[in-house]
């Protein structure tokens, strides 16, 4: 069956679009930010993205632009529903990953061709290699489907939040984020707002979980000054 998750703060929208997709025989996962959707799709890989374009914090262009750069989502499709009209709109979507795009209002049985003309398009051979659910960073192995890190000193199973601060940390290793950014990218809060103790107590929980000396770390290394990093290359 093939899964749509749709990205709208618009419950009502987004409700709306569950009950209908779920007549013509989709299954349907609902977030209401941007990075609410692209934390549910690392967890359970959905066919299709459907997402709008005007939301609070990062707006549906820049969500697209993470999914286009993210090695476990980067080849889903990306269907733009919005109300945004102008040729220019369209064609920074278009620009930003895109595979199609529908303005509101819209007609539901012309939403249901778009999308089975999407996952027409985009059908993977049946040669076509299974993507992989694993991110690797240097010798740790971070599984997406069950939530497990591998490193060279065991294997450990991971929290929501945990894994989703870790999967940031490895898809992006050997960049530094300060905590605000953290708050924004894995905790979805908006700009200054958020305890940078909340990082400080999850960073500490990750490194009891896969570092051989949590006080002396070699995977998530704190940079004074400028926040935290995962590296790639940790030295022996």
């Amino acid at each position: 069956m093939t899964t749509i998750l749709v990205i709208d703060d618009d419950e009502l929208v987004s409700r709306t679009l569950q009950r209908a997709l779920k007549v013509y025989g989709y299954q349907v996962m609902v977030a209401h930010s941007g990075t609410e959707g692209l934390q549910l799709a690392r967890r359970h890989q959905p066919d299709l993205f459907i997402l709008d374009i005007m939301m609070p914090g990062a707006d549906g262009y820049q969500v697209c632009r993470q999914i286009r750069g993210d090695p476990l989502l980067s080849d889903l499709p990306v269907l733009f529903l919005t109300a945004r009209l102008k040729d220019e709109d369209k064609i920074e979507g278009f620009r930003a990953g895109a595979d199609d795009y529908l303005t509101k209002p819209f007609n539901m049985e012309e939403l249901q061709l778009r999308v089975k003309a999407i996952m027409r398009r985009t059908a993977p051979p049946d040669t076509a290699v299974i993507p992989s659910s694993e991110v690797i960073a240097g010798d740790v192995v971070l599984d997406t489907r069950s939530f497990q890190v591998t490193t060279p000193y065991g294997t450990t199973l991971l929290t929501n939040v945990q894994f989703d601060l870790l999967y940031h940390l490895m898809s992006n290793a050997d960049q530094v984020f300060n905590s605000q950014q953290l708050l924004q990218d894995v905790w979805d809060y908006p700009r200054d707002t958020g305890s940078p103790e909340l990082v400080r107590a999850h960073i500490k929980n990750l490194r009891e979980k896969i570092e051989p000396e949590p006080s002396k770390p070699r995977y998530i290394l704190t940079i004074q000054g400028h926040g935290y990093t995962f590296t790639s290359t940790p030295e022996e």
